[in-house]
């Protein structure tokens, strides 16, 4: 059976739901092309901090924005369904704007969580989550695997 990413309406009214039995939601987002074991345990290690983790997935036309030519390779619709299918993420939305702060400001996660290689300052969103008393955490990288490691191994003669 697929699943399919939520819609930002009705997502915003699970989170409302959420909210009222004392459910702490956690929300991350990335471009999650070719998901690799740094990926797993940052999804992982997201799901820890909260009771419902939701992935914000760019969209193909915001992962070109973001990588370029020939990226993603992989189809949002597909990289949606493989998200969806891990155990530690509940929910999958996608967005095609620069970055997720209009998820952010509509979702208010408890908590916001990226990879280590962002700068506490530079995590867009984080300022808005601080505000609503909610907290922002790194989550160390895991050495050697990111997809365009991947890809130059693939691509490598």
């Amino acid at each position: 059976m697929r699943r399919h990413p939520s819609a930002l309406a009705d997502l915003v009214a699970e989170r409302r739901r959420w909210r009222e039995v004392g459910l702490a939601v956690v929300l991350t987002n990335g471009c999650f092309d070719i998901v690799h074991p740094g990926h797993l345990a940052l999804l992982e290690a997201a799901r820890r901090e909260g009771d419902v983790l939701i992935a914000a997935l760019n969209a193909d036309v915001s992962v070109r924005r973001l990588k370029g030519r020939g990226r993603p390779l992989v189809p949002q619709a597909e990289r949606a369904e493989l998200l969806l299918a891990l155990e530690a993420v509940d929910r999958v939305i996608l967005y095609e704007d620069p970055t997720p702060l209009a998820l952010v400001r509509a979702l208010a996660p408890d908590v916001l969580v990226k990879g280590a290689d962002w700068a506490t300052g530079d995590i867009v969103g984080r300022a808005e989550v601080e505000r609503g008393g909610g907290r922002v955490v790194r989550v160390g990288l895991v050495p050697g695997c990111s997809t365009s490691a991947l890809v130059e191994r693939i691509r490598w003669p």
